[in-house]
């Protein structure tokens, strides 16, 4: 999960894809996480844990009747945390992390190994596209991954690279930030992930950095278009099963 991104932290950003030689996908987003970042990135969100706990608990729930040895892709896992979330609940369940950020990856690893959970774990250092072909997966998660995107067709084609590798049925979690942000609503609702995040210990410098972020950084799209956008890539009638502030959650099944 690239958990709740640059709400507390606007130094995060997004960067385009340039350089084919590393096998990256100029349609995925490279979110700029170095050593330091990762290091103290979980401790950073702990307050905001609620809201986590709440996507997680529900993806469960949509993916509990997966068969007992399923194999879950998990596109841009952060530190794991719904690998481990998932892991610790489906102990049969094989997971394929891919993740750009080298030091995520490896605090991701560290997790892994302190739950014990490495073996049903296959770690990948890139995107999609340079993940090696295997098996279709039962599912797949993109947590708060796509809004970094900021060309639509380039975030219809992330989801079509997620479906190639889902079977046929398969099922896709997917969240992100969304509302219209040319609306009222919009402007309400941010000013109360605003205080939300000045009441779990934003500085007051990062909340003003927030809003240029949000406009500059994070393709933040109306609901009914994000759903478009997951269809078009190849999934059946998306639906939203979660709001928490502006973090919204949908659940498909492959085309």
């Amino acid at each position: 999960m690239v958990a709740i991104l640059a709400q507390s932290c606007p130094e995060l950003h997004s960067v385009p894809i340039s350089s084919p030689k590393h096998s990256m996908s100029q349609n995925e987003p490279l979110v700029a996480f170095d050593q330091s970042h990762a290091a103290s990135y979980d401790q950073r969100f702990a307050k905001l844990a609620g809201l986590r706990d709440a996507l997680h608990l529900l993806t469960g729930a949509i993916l509990a009747d997966l068969p007992a040895d399923a194999r879950i892709l998990c596109v841009g896992a952060g530190t794991g945390a719904e690998v481990i979330a998932l892991a610790q609940k489906f102990p049969g369940w094989q997971f394929a992390l891919v993740e750009p950020s080298a030091p995520m990856l490896e605090v991701c690893r560290r997790k892994a190994e302190d739950c014990g959970i490495t073996a049903r774990c296959e770690f990948h250092r890139g995107y999609l596209d340079s993940l090696p072909p295997s098996e279709p997966f039962h599912a797949a998660t993109s947590l708060l991954v796509s809004q970094f995107i900021l060309a639509p067709e380039a975030r219809i084609a992330f989801f079509r690279g997620i479906a190639e590798r889902l079977r046929s049925g398969g099922t896709l979690v997917s969240a992100d930030l969304a509302s219209d942000t040319s609306s009222d609503e919009y402007q309400r609702l941010l000013e109360i992930w605003i205080r939300l995040m000045r009441e779990t210990g934003s500085p007051p410098e990062q909340l003003e950095k927030m809003r240029v972020v949000y406009g500059r950084d994070v393709a933040v799209l109306p609901v009914e278009q994000i759903r478009s956008m997951i269809a078009e890539g190849g999934f059946q009638s998306p639906i939203l099963f979660l709001q928490t502030g502006l973090i919204h959650a949908w659940t498909a099944q492959r085309s």
